[in-house]
């Protein structure tokens, strides 16, 4: 017979990690402020192991427009550079033989709505995982009916798993007004 709590946590932990996954993808993007999260894919090379930019380098955003980015070891700039004109970032860093700063350009009127719209499809994706989720525990729920498990307690389980799914896709929405609002701030 089936465990209906442990069932209704298992959907709650996909659609959990569903939404952090969104957030991640969200944080990546840029939105005209000068953000480190935009840099978390970049990896350089480092004497002959490619490692994330933020261990080579102290990451940080001295004003609202600008990275700037301090090596520890100032022989890795050229190879900090190359690792994020190499990267989907978009901007080319300047140096001054000690810091490599990147200038975060304002985006145009149409650049910011490309971005909304790029959010929001990514937030409709995170949106159908969470519904295949809860489709998925559906049909598990119907089919332990045929297993003995009384058509109350299936109910019940589909109210609960109707509230996890809500509040879900709550959240999605709420994460993609807060991105959309920081696009389109100008």
């Amino acid at each position: 017979m089936i465990d209906v709590k442990a069932t209704l946590s298992s959907a709650e932990e996909k659609m959990e990690m569903a939404a952090m996954y969104l957030e991640e993808q969200l944080s990546r993007v840029r939105a005209g402020r000068a953000n480190v999260a935009i840099l978390d894919g970049i990896k350089v090379d480092s004497y002959g192991s490619m490692v994330p930019l933020n261990q080579v380098a102290n990451v940080s955003t001295p004003d609202a427009r600008t990275i700037a980015i301090r090596p520890w070891d100032k022989k890795q700039i050229k190879a900090i550079e190359k690792a994020i004109m190499d990267s989907e970032v978009g901007i080319t860093p300047e140096n001054n033989g000690e810091v490599i700063r990147l200038g975060i350009p304002q985006p145009t009127e149409e650049r910011r709505r490309e971005l909304a719209k790029q959010c929001n499809k990514m937030g409709e994706g995170t949106k159908v995982q969470i519904r295949n989720v809860r489709a998925e525990v559906k049909d598990k729920l119907k089919k332990a009916i045929k297993d003995g498990l009384s058509e109350d307690n299936e109910k019940d389980a589909e109210a609960e798993l109707q509230k996890i799914h809500d509040k879900m896709i709550k959240r999605v929405d709420d994460l993609l007004a807060a991105k959309d609002k920081e696009i389109m701030t100008v």
